[in-house]
């Protein structure tokens, strides 16, 4: 066993600790909501955004170290939030940080960040060297791990390390079943204004079902705001049920957990949509799954791609983006068959992020084009799949940028 003590010098006892599955145990403060959660370490490098970040259903089953050491002054609101069905609280589980929470100084904060994850039972900590945990990351990859939060620091130790080492892991394990929306349902807000704020999408041009595997608000936004009315159904939905919707095109969600798990439903449905010659487009655990549906596999990453910052070349443009990224899944670009061409590929490792069927209004990005929080530089792929739906209807294409 490790044992990283408390980097403030304090001599009272902490009242969170970060136990990993190599019996390394590290000492904070607690805060947020009190209690423990099992879940995969990764680190964000985003330097604004957080609570986009604590949202987003992708990181379910996971706690977030966030490497910018401060965090919390724009506080929190109900704008900020990602994840479709808030009262459900999909998203990480625990949360970590250098420093104190920061007071808020924004005139958008609704409530401190402290509060805010007490309401939304995320446990935290604070005070740890958030510097040492990603070069661990970074050299080990991303741990099993139990946080645990208690205010008079008595903690079983023996029994917190015996948690995070039973703990199985993403690998295998289909956590879109748990982040999906229960029912279908009308997406029509668009996207933020500069002190207009969110309008909503009145006089559709174009349909579009998207399959919610854990889909974030701004991708439903952006479609809005392109003249999309967008269908959110249920990750289970029947390819039939989703044809007889009548749509334009088919989106393919981010989500959690491993993609070769959520496939072993998925995939036969996205097949059948494929061939239906309907335009497709998927984004994260999506572009995933839309590879396996075409023959590919998929491999879980040593440490992931977590940050607001992750340059990607698309090789249909020649040109370099920063990208937002949110995945320890990616698709092995040796498997792709015949026909698939690899469209984006990240300049910080090689790895892919992105492919297109060749002749068919199929495809698909590993990063977020919706960034939120991140950079808009992809946001012209929406454009690009609203083309491809005006394409086949024999309409003008959109401007891309």
């Amino acid at each position: 066993m490790t044992a990283i003590t408390a980097p403030w010098g304090e001599a009272s006892l902490p009242t969170a600790l970060l136990v990993l599955a190599d019996g390394t145990v590290i000492e904070g403060r607690g805060i947020g909501a009190t209690g423990e959660a099992v879940a995969e370490v990764c680190f964000n490098t985003a330097l604004t955004g957080y609570e986009e970040i604590l949202t987003d259903p992708s990181y379910a089953g996971q706690i977030v170290t966030f490497t910018f050491p401060h965090v919390g002054n724009v506080g929190a609101n109900s704008d900020d939030i990602e994840d479709l069905s808030p009262a459900a609280r999909h998203g990480a589980v625990g949360a970590i940080f250098r420093a104190d929470i920061t007071q808020p100084s924004n005139y958008r904060s609704a409530e401190h960040l402290d509060q805010w994850l007490k309401k939304r039972g995320v446990v935290a900590m604070a005070g740890i060297d958030t510097r040492a945990l990603t070069a661990l990351i970074r050299d080990k990859g991303m741990p099993n791990a139990v946080i645990a939060h208690a205010p008079d620091g008595r903690f079983d130790v023996a029994d917190l390390k015996k948690k995070a080492a039973a703990w199985s892991g993403l690998i295998d394990l289909d956590l879109a079943k748990e982040v999906t929306s229960g029912q279908s349902s009308v997406w029509r807000e668009t996207p933020w204004v500069w002190n207009e704020g969110f309008s909503e999408q009145d006089a559709p041009t174009m349909h579009v079902v998207a399959i919610d595997y854990g889909v974030k608000r701004n991708i439903l936004r952006l479609m809005a705001g392109l003249g999309a009315k967008v269908t959110v159904v249920p990750a289970t939905t029947a390819a039939d049920d989703i044809l007889a919707m009548k749509p334009d095109g088919i989106f393919l969600s981010n989500g959690p957990g491993d993609p070769a798990a959520t496939g072993a439903y998925a995939v036969p449905v996205i097949r059948t949509l494929m061939d239906s010659g309907l335009p497709v487009f998927g984004i994260c655990l999506g572009h995933q799954m839309l590879a396996l549906a075409l023959g590919g596999r998929t491999e879980k990453m040593h440490q992931g791609h977590h940050g607001a910052n992750h340059p990607v070349k698309d090789h249909t443009t020649g040109k370099v983006e920063i990208v937002s990224m949110n995945h320890g899944f990616a698709v092995d670009r040796a498997s792709l068959p015949e026909g698939v061409e690899e469209t984006h590929v990240s300049l910080f490792d090689g790895s892919n992020c992105g492919i297109a069927v060749t002749g068919k209004p199929i495809f698909s990005v590993q990063h977020h084009p919706e960034a939120s929080p991140g950079p808009q530089d992809s946001h012209y792929l929406f454009r690009r799949f609203a083309n491809l739906i005006r394409e086949r209807r024999g309409e003008p294409a959109l401007a891309e940028r």
